[in-house]
């Protein structure tokens, strides 16, 4: 027997300022279904979003989620007016039984529960937003650019976390990595209107250019209509005759058509001009060290940075990426070792926190306020790589229109704050990109563009970003930075950082193994090696804290459904819980298991 859907939109009209959203959208998500949800920056994702979480109601159409169905969203900038700590929000709305399960999802996503919601940053308020859904646990999770203020660590939890769960789920990211690992279809809205593509993102970009090629098609085949019925109402036979008079209807309907047609969002007119070349050195640090107290950034570093170089650093969130740049530019001074600075270096900086945009100004005056691109007495010009522009031509220029420039920043959405920045930090000449997470909230087809300027700029780019796919796309080295003060400096991307870090690690594995069975054999000739890979020995140490995890788990699910009304009261919850209790038993009989064969394997 079929189920039913989680979610059903039909006819779906939406008008925002008297501009239309979506017209007559129809669409259904099934159990289990895994969706990317992508469009361009200001198409409707968000807004579609709230939609089906019920939270912004249509013009027109209906939303129908069958009874005992559980919809939660997490959205961007989540509210928590009313809530004293971030685990006070985050617990809200669950069985006091059942608040184990934000501290689970707190240690996988890196918040802290404690934290005054007063003094907590975006990115802590993001994270405990996703630690509330994903603890809530709904049959349909709606996730908004979950990925934001992720550390890479956090962002594999988060995709084994969806992997593993039967819940249906739309995603909005831009992170290309994890929509490859985790979607199996794709809702794509361009111009109005949604589109369903039964494969996940992996295969989206294809079907949108053929989308996109078929559609060209159509258009070019209309224009040669329009222009020979054209010559025919002008050259032929009199449109005034009656037996002609239907052949200028369908000339006019076909302007019509032609008129009605919506084009395609181009691509931000984004340039990068490089300043004067700078030396060939850029930047060297000699057994560089810093700490902060008791915390440990930096031991014995050392790197060499020259003109052209593309220098990413990843690590979690905390480790100290901003603190290594810093001290790479020259604004602040390690404690011990040495760092010295090339010639006439220009940079430019792209700021994460986003700094450098003040959200009560319009974006009119973020621009010709800025004292590197006013020019003078002009209050409608800015100065564009030292070439006057006037303002509003140049945010034209970064997808914005005329009746934006007067808004102000804070009514931008995070994709159009970023491209805004990407504004202020092209117009000026540099010969070296320090770049703070430049990937959040931009469009895939942004990313793209901004790849190939990096790709093509003459000077240097310093990188920090959670965004795999991008690293592999512009990184030429990787500092790997572990915490401890522990920096490794890697050839390529993320993946062949990955590949390296690997391969050293199995060949120091496989070198302690060599002197080991060396000295046991020199000692007692009848002891054999270890028989366990690198992947295994890994696994083997690994083991005991999984199963102490999920003897925690079932300690707090049996305790729960010892509640002898849970069953006659809350039958949905009781239900979810004993399913939970049969996964974590049968994982933890696996991971026993598991644990012993590698044992008697090593020995």
């Amino acid at each position: 027997m079929a189920r039913a859907p989680l979610l059903q939109l039909t006819d779906i009209s939406l008008t925002f300022g008297g501009e239309p959203v979506f017209h007559d959208l129809s669409l259904v998500v099934q159990p289990g279904d895994r969706v990317a949800l992508v469009g361009r920056n200001g198409s409707g994702k968000s807004t579609l979003m709230k939609v089906m979480a019920g939270l912004v109601e249509a013009d027109a159409g209906s939303r129908v989620v069958p009874p005992g169905v559980t919809v939660g969203y997490m959205e961007q900038d989540p509210g928590m007016e009313g809530f004293a700590t971030l685990g006070d929000y985050a617990a809200s709305g669950l069985d006091p039984n059942e608040t184990y399960r934000v501290e689970m999802a707190g240690e996988g996503l890196k918040f802290d529960p404690a934290r005054a919601v007063s003094t907590a940053s975006g990115g802590e308020r993001r994270r405990a937003a996703l630690a509330k859904l994903m603890a809530e646990a709904p049959e349909l999770m709606l996730l908004d650019e979950p990925t934001n203020h992720l550390d890479i660590e956090a962002i594999a939890w988060l995709e084994t976390q969806l992997k593993e769960t039967r819940a249906g789920f739309v995603l909005i990211s831009h992170d290309r990595a994890f929509l490859r690992e985790l979607t199996r279809a794709t809702l794509w809205i361009d111009r109005g209107n949604v589109r369903r593509h039964e494969r996940g993102f992996d295969g989206f970009e294809e079907w949108r250019d053929k989308v996109w090629d078929d559609e060209d098609m159509q258009r070019h085949k209309l224009d040669r209509k329009i222009k020979s019925e054209g010559r025919w109402a002008v050259e032929g036979i009199s449109a005034r005759r009656k037996r002609n008079q239907g052949r200028v209807r369908a000339l006019q309907a076909l302007r019509a058509e032609r008129a009605s047609q919506i084009r395609r969002q181009g691509t931000a007119a984004m340039e990068l001009a490089s300043g004067p070349k700078s030396g060939k050195k850029v930047a060297e640090a000699k057994g560089i060290s810093k700490a902060y107290g008791d915390k440990v950034i930096l031991k014995n570093f050392s790197i060499k940075i020259e003109r052209g170089d593309r220098v990413a650093f990843v690590g979690p969130n905390g480790v100290g990426k901003t603190t290594l740049l810093k001290m790479l530019m020259g604004q602040e001074n390690p404690d011990s070792g040495e760092i010295s600075l090339g010639t006439n270096l220009l940079p430019a900086v792209f700021d994460q926190a986003r700094a450098q945009l003040d959200p009560e100004m319009s974006l009119w005056e973020s621009l010709t306020g800025d004292p590197d691109m006013r020019v003078s007495g002009k209050a409608d010009q800015v100065l564009v790589r030292g070439q006057p522009k006037h303002v509003v031509g140049y945010l034209k220029e970064f997808l914005f229109d005329e009746r934006q420039a007067r808004a102000a920043v804070k009514s931008l959405s995070g994709g159009e704050k970023a491209r805004l920045l990407l504004a202020k930090l092209m117009a000026r000449e540099s010969n070296i990109l320090v770049l703070d997470e430049p990937t959040n909230d931009l469009d895939i087809e942004t990313l793209d563009l901004l790849q190939e300027l990096l790709d093509d700029y003459d000077g240097t780019v310093l990188l920090v970003s959670h965004d795999r796919d991008f690293l592999d796309r512009v990184a030429t080295q990787t500092v790997a930075m572990e915490g401890d003060g522990k920096a490794t400096v890697y050839a390529g991307g993320w993946t062949d950082y990955q590949t390296q870090r690997g391969a050293v690690a199995e060949e120091k594995v496989e070198k302690t193994a060599t002197n080991e069975s060396k000295l046991k054999s020199e000692k007692k000739p009848e002891t054999k090696p270890s028989g366990l890979s690198f992947t295994e020995k890994h696994r083997l140490e690994a083991l005991p804290g999984i199963i102490e995890r999920l003897e925690a788990e079932i300690a707090k699910l049996e305790e729960f459904l010892m509640n002898p009304e849970l069953y006659t009261k809350e039958p949905v919850k009781f239900q979810k819980a004993t399913d939970a209790l049969v996964e974590r038993q049968n994982a933890l009989s696996a991971a026993e298991e598991e644990w012993m064969e590698l044992e008697e394997k090593a020995g």
